[in-house]
């Protein structure tokens, strides 16, 4: 650990909740943590990471924020990466969603902070949770395709755009041609092994934003036909998508929020519950 790197624990900014930090790796995207209070930079025990994405109006302090008694009760680092919309594109908000946008990988992204991150914390990098609302939820289950050994868990929210366990389609509909796309096959034995949860509000049914035309101001450069067909709201198409995981054979925890519309801070205690019950599991198989 540099000099730097110990300064920052000295004077208090590397426990609790931290400043953002460009990440080396691409100083265009950064990340905040919230590091608990039991964290000790001599000891030996490591810690599980949770990461949380954020949706189109990037709040990562907000979530990462949210997520703080979590991680002070379950003793576990939470990290929020910030993906800035306007990246090689004025006025461009969807970029990280689609995992690949122009020559940049944000799944190689996210997990060169972690890498990051393991430079200066003892967590156990190898695997971690994964949380994402909105646009968060769409990067979530599109990086559970490409990296599903990476993740302890995954909680997918609310994602206004899917992409179904579908062969018989091209991404980003479909996974026919992931492995054209993004170099490697989809794993179906190593997803079925990750304990998966959906959740949504119950009351999420306006759909003007999720709505894809050719000459749609937000999102024409992504529209192909057959855009709409795994419904018309957000939980029409959340159950598309379990749908389509359980023909797969991956199991799902299905959380509905009664009362909650599109609100992602309200639906995170169902989250905070699965991934608890998660790391009750990791622990008692025993971690590093």
């Amino acid at each position: 650990m540099s000099m730097t790197r110990r300064t920052q624990h000295r004077t208090g900014y590397g426990i609790g909740p931290t400043t953002l930090f460009a990440s080396r790796a691409d100083q265009r995207f950064s990340f905040c943590l919230y590091v608990p209070t039991s964290y000790h930079e001599t000891g030996t025990r490591h810690y599980p990471l949770a990461v949380v994405v954020h949706g189109t109006n990037r709040p990562a302090l907000q979530y990462r924020d949210a997520f703080a008694d979590f991680a002070e009760a379950q003793e576990c680092i939470v990290l929020a990466p910030l993906f800035p919309g306007g990246i090689d594109q004025p006025g461009e908000i969807h970029n990280y969603k689609f995992i690949k946008f122009g020559d940049i990988r944000f799944d190689l992204v996210l997990l060169a902070m972690i890498d990051e991150v393991a430079e200066v914390y003892r967590i156990d990098e190898r695997r971690f949770l994964l949380h994402g609302f909105s646009g968060g939820g769409q990067f979530a289950h599109r990086f559970f395709y490409l990296h599903p050994e990476r993740l302890l868990g995954i909680s997918i929210g609310a994602p206004g755009v899917v992409t179904l366990l579908d062969e018989r389609r091209d991404w980003w509909l479909g996974v026919r041609d992931v492995e054209q796309k993004f170099g490697r096959p989809l794993d179906y034995e190593a997803m079925r092994q990750v304990p998966v949860q959906m959740v949504i509000g119950a009351e999420d049914t306006d759909n003007w934003d999720i709505i894809l035309a050719p000459d749609s101001p937000l999102w024409q450069d992504y529209w192909m036909p057959g855009a709409n067909d795994a419904g018309q709201t957000r939980v029409e198409r959340l159950e598309a998508l379990r749908a389509s995981f359980e023909r797969a054979g991956i199991a799902v925890r299905f959380d509905v929020v009664p009362g909650v519309a599109h609100e992602g801070f309200k639906i995170l205690e169902p989250v905070k519950e699965f991934f608890a019950a998660v790391l009750e599991g990791y622990r008692g198989a025993g971690s590093r």
